[in-house]
């Protein structure tokens, strides 16, 4: 079996990284896992414990950091969120691709855990393209909007800290770029020793 592969998405809020990450779980299937954060906020209508995340007390999130059950986390407002980190072992010991969609701190501080894990930035074609779509969901206020904007100029300087930028513009380019990432990661000689020993040993 070869390695599993490791790759953190992040991108400012509007950009599609939900939407992009989605397609893909669609197109691998069984060979993809996506991990679902912790977080200590309210559950909002339509979402579902489990799959939008695993909704936890606080007290029950200090205890998994302090038994070493967290990969990273981090605070935003009053609230936590955090990715767990046996879910993530395992499906990578089962030679998984695993998605983690958090946002930039987080990443470095996966980097730390997994220097192997690969990091997607997704960028908008444009700021004014990306503040459409902010407008487009219609479920922002115009000081939110401009909230929103203000942080995704400051995420968009820390994309040189990534090892891959994809722009979604066309939607089906950027998962197809994503993927063309995947698979030259997956042949990569540290990810396909066991492969070519198995070769070898059978010549």
């Amino acid at each position: 079996m070869n390695k599993g592969l490791l790759v953190v998405v992040s991108a400012p809020s509007g950009c599609g990284k939900d939407t992009v990450v989605s397609k893909i779980l669609d197109i691998m299937k069984e060979d993809a896992f996506l991990s679902v954060s912790m977080t200590t906020r309210q559950m909002r209508p339509g979402e579902t414990d489990g799959v939008n995340y695993h909704f936890i007390s606080a007290e029950e999130f200090n205890r998994n950091i302090l038994e070493g059950e967290m990969l990273e986390y981090a605070q935003y407002g009053d609230n936590f969120y955090g990715t767990p980190i046996s879910p993530v072992k395992k499906n990578l010991e089962e030679g998984k691709t695993v998605f983690l969609i958090i946002e930039v701190e987080g990443g470095g501080n996966v980097k730390k855990i997994f220097p192997e894990a690969k990091k997607i930035f997704i960028i908008p074609p444009s700021l004014e393209v990306l503040e459409s779509r902010l407008r487009g969901r219609a479920t922002d206020s115009d000081e939110a909007i401009r909230a929103r904007l203000r942080i995704a100029e400051t995420e968009l300087q820390r994309a040189y800290e990534y090892d891959y930028i994809v722009e979604n513009d066309v939607l089906d380019n950027a998962v197809s770029d994503v993927m063309s990432i995947i698979r030259a990661e997956q042949l990569r000689i540290n990810n396909m020793q066991n492969k070519l020993r198995e070769v070898i040993n059978n010549a």
